[in-house]
């Protein structure tokens, strides 16, 4: 049976303007950095190096020519936070394009994106909310 998610694959144009984006902005870490030898690199991120869940960022082109059928597409990732408007706010100053906050019935969300105009969401939860 599975029970959590390990990685979150992102399939990117440029992995080094990716990683400057995830760790230089979002304020996530490297956890490690590998490469085959033969084309294939991979940059494993987190927002801390103790998370559960990490993104793997992978080079599209590359991957694309692997004719393994994955979909390159960006994956619908929500990220979560205790503390929204700080977040909202620290983005903003980033000069990250954010969209406006948005009331759930689970909690408030707003999405941003990276330097590549892939867009990701952001909630708090709240309480008791799954």
């Amino acid at each position: 049976m599975i029970n959590k998610v390990g990685q979150i694959m992102l399939y990117v144009n440029n992995q080094d303007e990716a990683v400057n984006f995830w760790t230089e902005k979002m304020g996530f870490v490297v956890i490690s950095e590998e490469d085959n030898g033969h084309g294939m690199r991979w940059i494993q991120i987190a927002p801390t190096k103790e998370a559960e869940t990490s993104i793997i960022l992978h080079n599209k082109e590359f991957i694309a020519k692997m004719e393994s059928g994955i979909n390159l597409g960006t994956p619908s990732l929500m990220f979560f936070t205790d503390d929204i408007d700080k977040l909202f706010n620290d983005l903003s100053t980033k000069n990250i394009t954010v969209g406006e906050m948005v009331n759930m019935p689970s909690g408030r969300v707003f999405n941003f994106a990276d330097s590549e105009d892939n867009y990701f969401a952001v909630m708090e939860k709240i309480n008791g909310a799954v």
